[in-house]
C-alpha cells in the first residue's frame, strides 16, 4: 500500500480534508430565496446535478444503491437521512440518487460556500448552511422545517469531518437527532461501504438504506438519545460490509505525559 493511502489520526476531530476556507454568514442570509431568479436556477442547477450524478456516482464512483424503495414509500412525507463523511463528491450527489424523484437538502458547514466555484451554487443545489451565531438559528429553523413540511429529505452527516473511504462508523453526538424528533418525521440512514474490484484499484461502492427509525421515550431528551442510538447501531451494523480498505486509518498512540 503506498504512503498517500496510509492516513495516521489521535483523534476523530482531526480533519484530513481542507475545505474552504473560515466563512461567517451575512447577517441578512436567506435560506430559503423565493425570488424568480433563483428558483429558476435553483430548478435548472439542481436537474443537470442530477443528470451528473447519475453519470459520475455509477459510472466513475461505481455506486450501487440497495434499499432505496424503503424512501420512495414515503411519498410527499418529509424526512431525515443520516450517512457516513466517506466522499468528497461523492457524498454531495449520492442522497440525490437514493432519494430520487424527491430533491434533497443537505446540512453543511458554511466553509462550504467558501469553496472555489461550487461554493456560489451550493445554495441552489440545496446546501442549508448551519448557523455560526444563534441570532441566525431562528431563521435556520424555520427554513429547514419548511422544507421538511414541503415533504424533502433532509441529508445529514453527523460524524462531520470527511474521511475518503474510510470503512468504520467514527463517534458522534445526538446534537442533529433532534430534528426529527420536533418534527415527527422518520429517519432513514444511509450507510457507505466498499468492496475490492477485479480490475480497477478503486473499491466498488455499495450503499445501504435502512429505516425509518422514530425515537422512543417520554421526553424529547429521551427520543433523541434513542433515535441516535438506533441509527449509530444500524451504521455500525452496515459498515461490516465493507470489505476492502482503499486508504488504511492508523490511530497514534496516546503519548505519555
Amino acid at each position: 500500500m503506498s504512503k498517500e493511502r496510509v492516513r495516521y489520526f489521535d483523534s476523530f476531530d482531526k480533519d484530513f480534508f481542507q475545505g474552504g476556507e473560515e466563512h461567517k454568514l451575512d447577517p441578512n442570509y436567506k435560506w430559503i430565496r423565493k425570488d424568480l431568479k433563483s428558483r429558476f436556477l435553483s430548478a435548472f442547477i439542481y436537474a443537470n446535478a442530477v443528470i451528473f450524478a447519475n453519470i459520475y456516482c455509477r459510472f466513475f464512483l461505481h455506486v450501487k444503491i440497495k434499499g432505496a424503495k424503503k424512501i420512495k414509500n414515503m411519498k410527499s412525507t418529509g424526512l431525515f437521512l443520516y450517512g457516513n463523511h466517506t466522499q468528497p463528491i461523492g457524498d454531495v450527489f449520492n442522497p440525490a440518487l437514493a432519494c430520487f424523484p424527491k430533491r434533497i437538502y443537505t446540512l453543511v458547514s458554511p466553509a462550504n460556500l467558501a469553496l472555489p466555484i461550487i461554493g456560489k451554487i451550493l445554495p441552489y443545489l440545496g446546501a442549508i448552511p448551519i448557523p455560526d451565531t444563534l441570532s441566525k438559528m431562528r431563521n435556520f429553523n424555520e427554513a429547514l422545517y419548511e422544507r421538511i413540511n414541503e415533504g424533502h429529505p433532509v441529508i445529514i452527516y453527523p460524524e462531520a469531518h470527511l474521511w475518503e473511504y474510510y470503512c468504520d462508523i467514527r463517534p458522534f453526538s445526538d446534537a442533529s437527532f433532534k430534528y426529527p424528533v420536533k418534527a415527527k418525521v422518520p429517519s432513514f440512514s444511509m450507510t457507505t461501504t466498499y468492496q475490492k474490484r477485479k480490475i480497477c484499484k478503486r473499491p466498488q461502492i455499495t450503499i445501504y438504506i435502512d429505516g425509518p427509525f422514530f425515537g422512543d421515550g417520554e421526553t424529547t431528551k429521551q427520543q433523541t438519545s434513542d433515535l441516535c442510538e438506533k441509527i449509530s447501531d444500524i451504521m455500525r451494523k452496515r459498515s461490516k460490509m465493507s470489505t476492502y480498505e482503499y486508504i488504511k486509518y492508523i490511530k497514534l498512540p496516546v503519548e505519555n505525559k
